[in-house]
């Protein structure tokens, strides 16, 4: 049976997702519109309903921290940071998607026969 391939890219787009999250965070603090916006200008569409939850997972897995600032275009803000442990897994990711990038581009590349 072939393999639904928005299936699988969906998939991979929710994989990728907590990388793509911490890489902007990576970059300076955010508050959730904002993630969003930058990762829609990034083809990466994301909706509140995926992207709340993760940054709830990611603070309680100690990799985030947050403070509310007050934002003259409404209410406050709930600003997002990495945390020195957020920022050693970012390192450890990136190593890992070198890993992965060098594997997938080899096996990408035409061989000779």
């Amino acid at each position: 049976m072939p393999t639904n391939i928005n299936n699988l890219k969906s998939q991979m787009r929710k994989g990728m997702l907590e990388f793509c999250v911490l890489l902007l965070l990576k970059r300076g603090d955010a508050y959730a519109s904002e993630m969003i916006a930058r990762l829609k200008e990034a083809h990466l569409i994301v909706m509140e309903g995926t992207l709340y939850p993760l940054l709830t997972r990611l603070k309680n897995d100690g990799l985030l921290s947050y403070r509310w600032e007050e934002s003259t275009q409404g209410p406050p803000r709930k600003y997002y940071s990495l945390t020195s442990e957020g920022n050693e897994f970012i390192s450890q990711l990136t190593e890992s998607w070198d890993e992965i990038s060098r594997t997938v581009n080899i096996l990408l590349t035409p061989t000779e026969k």
